[in-house]
């Protein structure tokens, strides 16, 4: 007998059916209850060439069918393991008198056969010598499969840890895997996370199929398979009967004083009357599995709790409190496990303790979710004490700090910090660590700045080591409200502090800190004072800071404008955060490289990059900030003015409390430029006014280059122009002594702007060649670009100055090159709205030799390059009016040519423009 892969087999049996020469064939199909062995037999009854040739039986539910046949015929005989002697017979007969051309498949659970490994009972079968005979085993979903189907069920809410947890409970058993879905589909809202596949919990197929088989057991078996749940891991036969209460007790050797208790356990182990023979029927019963390393599991993972729930209750605290005591022998002791099994037997102290070590060991090692999650489920309980609660937040707070987002994390130390009966210092603590919380990982900037000033005030003559870690937190500046003088003034008070303490550590994340506010406002000393951080420290603490100090030095280098600098601290801190765990940091220099990304002009698969990250980081919006500034960006360069506003400013956008400063910067300037866009010039001033007053609150002017340009050009066209001044002087007053070379070409950027929004087209040209000369060496292509047709629109609209006919021809010819190469690289790019837009100018101004002659002849079907202009412009969201003002052509015209484009294209709606356009 062979076994084969499954198109193999198929393809046998299709040339069965259709050639007169193949031999018959018979596939026996086992798996697994729940596999999708009867999903197989419906796919290979829907073959083409079994069409009319297919007889169906599912055994024990239907009365078997006429089974003889001379024609090509596919016969499909389901579940055979429940067949009674008659039907079984049947089968039988059957198999061994398939016909010339008959295909066999039979599918059954090898754990459920009377006889194991005989499909079709104890007695010898007589196979014909002609019949071919294969076997197949439908194997449980791999995790790849298991994620395809909840993004098929779900969609793109389905996080990718949500997937792993549904592998992981499924243990990719087909049927429960879609029962699970069903529930999560109704269940789990926009976006389905791990937790929300924890709490659909046990499919009812799954929990009556394993309560009938574990009811089945005789008592002795039955507590083996009890055992094998509360274990809820791969056990070996002598730890299942230890805990079960079948086999002998062991001396238990306490790990220290605190679990002197484990000795007692053994009270309730005896030599069961045949653990070996409980063992044996529970694997007949196929109510346990042996896997590959000899260990014994649940046919699924997820069928724990539905074993579980039948115990009865004292029964399973006696197997937890056997359990435990037999994981406190082991070396190293499993703390997390050790800690579920105590809170479970009704062990509570002995249950602390055990959190305790499991989350220190868990942090120390760098798994801080681990430690997050075991902390918040103990925490939540009212029965740890007041005393248990101090000694176990600042565990939790530590975690929290480098590790992802948790809300539950935030409530539990705001309700301990409201709590005036502890310790100034721990209160003061555990502030510190809520402040971090608030301001990074949830994005409540405001109130975690107010949690941190009280923090200093608390530790400042009890913990100025933890008192300078505050300090130096209220030192960067990247949130909004505060000044740049305020934020060098803590760092101030926290160097001081730091270096009272003498401890490495603190004095270590000072130093991170203060390397990269120098940084952040362009200050050049910031670089050797990253160097000096300790990289190599062998204290993964100071590792942690070091990580940060570089990913937070890397996004401060991409916005001055260091981008080969930027690649190689993102290159640094990404490896170092990684090693030293710490995701929250990991996932900042993420977002930075999303940005790097950006303006540098790499952009092909940047958006679906980006998307994938702002799912991956849904519920962080400070980090995921990064990436929905970037989708914005993109899509006004591409012409999506509709989609552009709402990563921009509607309920996609990054809010002003969760953007970083330089971050709220540029998303200023793109609202600007979409108003500019929209002919609203009132909206676009309002917009530039309020966001240049940040920037002069803040006092950190390097942020203003992706601000200062448009909102200069904002001013001057609403009729401003002394406003327009102002911000140009007072951006080139704000770099002196500052090295940013972004900022540096964004200034004469802004003067060119400013030269031209005032009438001055003659000047503004230089200055536009300039800045695009500075950004082509960044580089930043898109930015060139921009500038370039700046560059060109000037010197166009300077020759139209010119009297005489003819005149200023030169000037003429050199916007048009301007032009073309701003065209170039704008399509390069991807940027269809720009690209259009500098073509629309060009043809506008190309000399009348130059233009199409009337009477060319027609694209007849194809799409000219006119209407695929304004398609791609139509699909992208633009009204014929915002394309009419960008190719400079009448809102009829536009509306003529999203006709016939339409026509030509044989599609019905807009919004299919831009994909059939392209």
């Amino acid at each position: 007998m062979v076994t084969q892969g499954e198109e193999f087999w198929i393809g046998r049996i299709r040339r069965t059916l259709t050639e007169k020469s193949a031999d018959p064939v018979l596939v026996l199909v086992g798996g697994a209850a729940g596999t999708g062995k009867s999903r197989l037999l419906r796919r290979l009854a829907g073959l083409p060439e079994a069409v009319g040739a297919v007889t169906s039986w599912s055994c024990g539910r239907e009365q078997p069918p006429d089974l003889g046949a001379d024609a090509p015929a596919l016969f499909l005989v389901d579940d055979v393991h429940v067949a009674d002697e008659d039907a079984l017979a049947r089968v039988r007969d059957l198999v061994e008198r398939p016909g010339a051309r008959g295909a066999v498949v039979v599918t059954y659970r090898p754990e459920e056969l009377a006889h194991p490994g005989l499909p079709f009972g104890a007695a010898p079968l007589r196979y014909p010598e002609d019949l071919v005979v294969l076997r197949h085993h439908v194997r449980p979903w791999q995790a790849g499969q298991v994620a395809e189907a909840a993004s098929s069920a779900l969609g793109e809410g389905c996080a990718p840890q949500a997937a792993a947890r549904l592998h992981e409970l499924s243990g990719g058993v087909a049927q429960v895997v879609v029962d699970l879905l069903a529930v999560l589909r109704d269940s789990a809202g926009q976006r389905c996370t791990a937790a929300d596949v924890d709490a659909a919990g046990v499919p009812v197929r799954l929990a009556e199929l394993m309560l009938h088989r574990t009811r089945a057991l005789p008592g002795p078996a039955r507590r083996v398979v009890w055992a094998a749940a509360v274990l809820g891991e791969p056990a070996s036969g002598a730890d299942l009967l230890t805990v079960a209460g079948l086999a002998p007790p062991k001396t238990a050797a306490p790990d220290d004083s605190s679990d002197s208790s484990d000795n007692r356990d053994n009270r309730n182990g005896h030599a069961g009357p045949d653990g070996a023979g409980a063992l044996i029927a529970a694997l007949e019963g196929a109510a346990l599995l042996e896997d590959a390393e000899h260990r014994y599991v649940l046919p699924v993972p997820l069928a724990a709790t539905a074993v579980l729930e039948s115990v009865p209750g004292p029964v399973r605290q006696e197997l937890h409190g056997r359990a435990a005591a037999l994981l406190q022998r082991r070396h190293p002791v499993p703390w997390a496990a050790l800690a579920r099994h105590r809170r479970a037997g009704g062990e509570m102290r002995a249950w602390l303790r055990a959190v305790e070590r499991a989350a220190r060991q868990s942090a120390a090692e760098g798994r801080h979710q681990e430690a997050i999650a075991l902390l918040e489920d103990t925490l939540a309980s009212p029965l740890v004490s007041r005393p248990a609660r101090a000694r176990l937040a600042p565990v939790l707070a530590a975690s929290a700090v480098v590790a992802l987002r948790s809300d539950q994390t935030v409530e539990v130390l705001t309700q301990i910090v409201q709590d005036e009966n502890l310790p100034q210092a721990v209160r003061g603590e555990m502030r510190l660590d809520l402040g971090l919380l608030l301001c990074n990982q949830v994005g409540r900037s405001t109130h975690g700045w107010a949690e941190l000033e009280r923090s200093a005030a608390e530790l400042r003559e009890e913990r100025p080591e933890l008192a300078a870690r505050a300090m130096s937190a209220l030192a960067m500046p990247y949130w909004p409200g505060n000044s740049l003088d305020v934020h060098l003034a803590w760092m101030r008070d926290a160097e001081r502090a730091s270096a009272a303490s003498g401890d490495e550590v603190v004095k270590t994340a000072v130093a991170a800190n203060r390397a990269g506010l120098a940084l952040s406002y362009g200050n050049p000393e910031g670089w050797e004072l990253l160097k000096a951080l300790p990289v190599d420290s062998p204290d993964p603490r100071c590792r942690r800071h070091v990580a940060r100090g570089l990913c937070n030095a890397a996004d401060s280098s991409v916005w001055l404008g260091f981008y080969d600098r930027t690649r190689e601290l993102l290159d640094q801190g990404l490896e170092l955060s990684a090693r030293s765990g710490a995701p929250y940091t990991e996932r900042t220099a993420m977002g930075t490289r999303l940005l790097l990304e950006w303006a540098t002009g790499q952009w092909e698969g940047l958006s679906e990059r980006c998307e994938a990250f702002v799912r991956e980081t849904a519920d962080m919006p400070v980090i995921s900030a990064d990436a929905r500034t970037v989708l914005g960006l993109l899509r006004l360069a591409r012409g999506g003015w509709g989609p552009a506003g709402s990563w921009l400013s509607g309920k996609e956008a990054p809010l002003a409390e969760h953007a970083a400063a330089p971050l709220g910067a540029t998303l200023a300037g793109a609202l600007i430029r979409l108003a500019l866009a929209r002919e609203d010039l009132a909206g676009a001033a309002a917009q530039a006014r309020s966001a240049w007053n940040a920037i002069l609150t803040k006092g950190v002017f390097v942020w203003a280059a992706e601000l200062a340009p448009w909102a200069v050009e904002a001013l001057a066209r609403d009729g401003d122009a002394a406003g327009a001044h102002e911000i140009a002087d007072a951006f080139a007053h704000g770099l002196t002594g500052l090295a940013s070379p972004s900022a540096d070409a964004a200034l004469v950027w802004t003067r060119a702007a400013l030269a031209e929004a005032t009438g001055d087209p003659a000047r503004a040209v230089p200055l536009y060649q300039q800045a695009s000369t500075a950004l082509a060496a960044l580089p930043r292509p898109y930015a060139r670009a921009l500038t370039a047709e700046g560059a060109g629109r000037c010197a166009l609209r300077a020759a139209d100055q010119d009297t005489p006919e003819g005149a200023g021809s030169g000037t003429r010819e050199q916007a048009l090159a301007e032009l073309a190469f701003a065209a170039e690289q704008f399509s390069d790019l991807g940027a269809a709205w720009d690209a259009a837009r500098v073509r629309a100018l060009s043809r506008a101004h190309q000399p009348e030799k130059e233009r199409r002659r009337p009477g060319r002849p027609s694209y007849r079907d194809q799409l000219s390059p006119r209407e695929r202009e304004v398609a791609e412009l139509a699909g992208n969201g633009l009204t014929n009016r915002e394309i009419a003002t960008t190719l400079h052509l009448s809102p009829r015209t536009v509306e003529q040519h999203v006709a016939r484009a339409m026509r030509k294209l044989g599609i019905a709606t807009r919004q299919e423009l831009g994909m059939a356009g392209q």
